[in-house]
């Protein structure tokens, strides 16, 4: 029997890295943006439910990430259809995950994990966090969006202080073998746990 952890975090407080660390240690781990990834892509299994409900949003055999979102802002009511498509399809890519994963601690590296009530399905969360000054520092370093599209996704997700709150171990990445340490006492903490159970 597995440990499932969920890890989550806003933007830009370093969870991805985080859930590297995890990876190295020896945790299995499912990241449910690589999972859309994979079912966008040419041959993955969104495609042709796309096809169906938004065919102008295929492009080259994949679903157009830039397209959906062209959709959402001209029609709000879209993003249910959409996620009415893509939510079942990444359950089952999560299911497939826990069924084949070789590992005692599986991490689900999962974005918007307490705005979705994805966290009644773990064992325990952990959160990243960091100072919303280099929160900002970092989402602005990576040169993908302005300070508007940042503030616009940090308005759309839980607030850093609730997803602290509700956690089970907050770890703060402020830098990387600090972060690295938090990891190893998080898996330290689980396997004490796994043992006694």
């Amino acid at each position: 029997m597995s440990f499932k952890l969920g890890l989550t975090g806003s933007i830009g407080m370093g969870k991805s890295t985080t859930a590297r660390m995890f990876a190295e240690a020896g945790c299995a781990v499912w990241d449910a943006d690589a999972a859309v990834h994979r079912l966008y892509s040419k041959g993955g299994k969104a495609v042709t439910a796309f096809e169906q409900a938004f065919p102008e949003a295929i492009i080259d055999g994949a679903v157009s990430r830039d397209v959906l979102k062209q959709i959402i802002s001209r029609n709000p009511d879209a993003l249910k259809q959409i996620e009415s498509i893509v939510h079942p399809l990444v359950g089952e890519d999560r299911a497939e995950f826990i069924s084949t994963a070789q590992s005692e601690i599986l991490v689900f590296d999962i974005p918007i994990l307490f705005e979705t009530g994805g966290d009644a399905a773990m064992d325990a969360v952990a959160t990243v966090s960091v100072s919303p000054e280099e929160q900002r520092k970092r989402v602005m370093e990576r040169g993908t969006m302005t300070a508007e599209q940042f503030e616009t996704i940090r308005m759309k997700q839980m607030p850093d202080a609730d997803k602290r709150a509700r956690a089970d171990y907050v770890i703060v990445t402020d830098t990387p073998d600090h972060a690295r340490e938090q990891v190893h006492a998080v898996i330290r903490d689980i396997r004490e746990k796994l043992k006694n159970a």
